[in-house]
């Protein structure tokens, strides 16, 4: 009897100092952002510009080679930006689109062009083809800047802008880009001078500051509006989270272009006057000895990255290290205790959110497996429902009052937000395409004329207040840490002559996160395989070509449902074993360079991790 009554007490401690904790670092967070209103006039320059003049000589960025950028010289370089921006006669409100890699640069263009008013759409490095052209033409650019690295990549989609745009390339790579101009040079030819407040005065908070990408779930990518409220709270909130401080250096080998390396990892170190050491790629052999050497103390993931180190060698580097929080998300339970003893770091500051939602959480005491966590106590001051969910007919359930139906604890189902217009945390600007914003809006669902975001989202919530992520919804899936739209790849496949029908779907392999893509085709006469993969390889990026190929060896009709869909269900738990599946099956083996058949030796050698996909 008396060990009960301690153990209870115990148990009534702990939840005492958790709820305590979650209060008053939730109040020091809001308490800290309360200014960030729509109707302010601080804008996402006015935040850094005060962030370069209070720390000027201190260490902005480390590049590749560990060269340190001073907050001066960043400044300096937006500033030619800006100028070089009023000097092409670009106004408040027009968009450059930005086709660059990871480079310190890149935070500069966007920052610079934000200092005159004008909006930079982050195009995803990755893509190529028909999805870069249509990502340039669908943000609206007048001009488009090209890093001279990425000329072979900007070249199978220069055909469809040609005209369309001014293209700017950097580097010195104008003779590699067909009609394009010299962008350094350019930049040489204007002051570095900081351009007058004046340029961007009559604008406010709500208004829009960047365009960036998302696949969302149907269709080729999506540029959404980020308002200046959501750029200030997204450079903000995870340093406050942390307590970062001007002596952090931030590990950046997150794709910029994404929100989460290019604002919020970002901003966790400039917001607070630290360091961002910048990474073209993520090595999992040099990250931890490339921390040591640069002292990194912050890290930003995502957790298929953290997956990766745990599968790599040991190095001794990694308990020689100073990096006291990892920040980021999708880290999966299986992973986080693996993680956490490798590399000793002592906090996991796991998060949920997306670029252009309005649904964030936090995991603030590194509950592993958690991607955030609603304090009962204070759930009214947040905007996240989890709304009972109909698979089939993907969409959220609706009872007699046609109202929908709230989650109980452990019980699945879509996250949704409150749309609250009067609040930075949970606006919604929507996208550039206004159908694919509608489609995002949830109306009556608990009462008549409220509104709430659909994040698309299945997450599943406990009794304490802790959120778990459980998938994506419909067809997108995600494979190697980015979203694919089936409905893209499966135009893409289309595009090729001889295939009549493409049925994209993804399939869970061992040992990877996510799902990777496979594609069930019926094909015409004359069909090349290998044909088809280079027109793949040249079409998609990496991260979106099927790595399974499916033949059907029947009609059309005999793959589509009475109302013309196409039928998954069967696919989907078929999977890729060759042994179920009468049709022949091709693995993209990416050694060989070709498709070849997919036989159960292969399967065997892929499942136990000693062939990688």
């Amino acid at each position: 009897m008396a060990q009960h009554r301690e153990e209870t007490d115990m148990g009534l401690m702990t939840a005492i100092s958790r709820e305590w904790f979650y209060i008053t670092e939730l109040a020091r967070l809001l308490g800290t952002l309360k200014s960030i209103t729509p109707d302010s006039e601080t804008l996402t320059p006015d935040l850094l510009e005060a962030s370069v003049d209070a720390h000027a000589k201190r260490t902005a960025f480390l590049d590749e080679d560990n060269r340190e950028i001073s907050y001066r010289a960043f400044d300096a370089y937006a500033n030619r930006i800006a100028n070089w921006a009023v000097d092409t006669g670009l106004e408040p409100g027009d968009t450059v689109a930005l086709y660059m890699g990871n480079r310190w640069e890149y935070v500069a263009v966007w920052y610079g062009l934000s200092k005159v008013g004008v909006l930079a759409a982050l195009l995803n490095n990755q893509v190529q083809g028909q999805a870069l052209s249509h990502g340039v033409t669908i943000a609206g650019a007048q001009h488009l800047i090209v890093e001279g690295a990425l000329a072979e990549q900007y070249a199978t989609a220069r055909e469809a802008l040609d005209g369309k745009i001014t293209v700017w390339a950097t580097d010195g790579a104008q003779s590699e880009i067909d009609g394009s101009k010299d962008f350094d040079a350019a930049l040489d030819a204007v002051s570095d001078a900081r351009p007058d407040r004046s340029r961007r005065a009559h604008l406010r908070a709500k208004d829009p500051c960047l365009k960036m990408y998302t696949s969302g779930t149907t269709g080729l990518p999506k540029a959404a509006i980020v308002a200046h409220t959501r750029a200030l709270y997204y450079l903000q909130v995870f340093g406050v989270a942390a307590k970062a401080r001007k002596t952090d250096r931030m590990m950046m080998v997150l794709p910029l272009y994404h929100a989460t390396g290019g604002l919020c990892g970002v901003g966790a170190a400039l917001s607070f006057g630290g360091a961002v050491i910048v990474r073209r790629k993520f090595s999992a052999s040099r990250f931890w000895a490339d921390a040591v050497e640069t002292k990194a103390t912050m890290f930003m993931y995502v957790g298929e990255l953290c997956r990766f180190l745990v599968a790599a060698d040991p190095a001794p580097e990694e308990k020689k290290h100073k990096i006291r929080v990892a920040i980021g998300n999708g880290l999966r339970p299986d992973v986080w205790p693996r993680f956490v003893e490798r590399s000793g770091i002592p906090r996991i500051l796991e998060f949920y959110g997306a670029t252009e939602g309005n649904v964030g959480l936090l995991n603030l005491d590194s509950k592993p497996g958690a991607i955030g966590r609603v304090p009962p106590l204070l759930k009214k001051r947040f905007n996240i429902k989890l709304v009972r969910f109909d698979v089939e007919k993907e969409e959220p359930v609706r009872g007699p009052d046609g109202r929908c139906i709230p989650c109980k604890p452990g019980e699945v189902g879509e996250a949704i937000g409150e749309i609250r217009p009067d609040d930075a945390r949970y606006r919604f600007d929507g996208y550039e395409d206004e159908e694919a914003t509608k489609k995002k809006v949830l109306t009556g669902v608990f009462a008549e004329g409220d509104r709430y975001f659909r994040t698309g989202d299945l997450m599943k919530a406990d009794k304490q207040g802790y959120y778990y992520f459980i998938d994506r919804i419909g067809d997108t899936y995600r494979w190697r840490s980015e979203n694919v739209s089936t409905n893209e790849v499966a135009e893409v496949l289309g595009m090729h002559p001889n295939v009549v029908q493409a049925n994209v779907y993804g399939v869970e392999v061992a040992g990877y996160p996510g799902r990777a893509g496979m594609a069930a085709l019926i094909v015409s006469d004359g069909f090349d395989l290998q044909a088809l993969r280079a027109h793949v390889h040249k079409e998609l990026a990496a991260y979106a070509r099927p790595l399974f190929i499916r033949l059907h060896k029947e009609t059309p009709e005999m793959h589509t449902t009475g109302t013309f869909k196409l039928k998954k269900t069967d696919l989907v738990k078929e999977g890729w074993d060759p042994d179920k599946i009468a049709d022949p099956v091709y693995f993209d083996d990416a050694e060989a360079g070709a498709y070849v058949e997919l036989t159960a030796q292969i399967r065997e050698e892929i499942e136990s991790g000693k062939r990688r996909v």
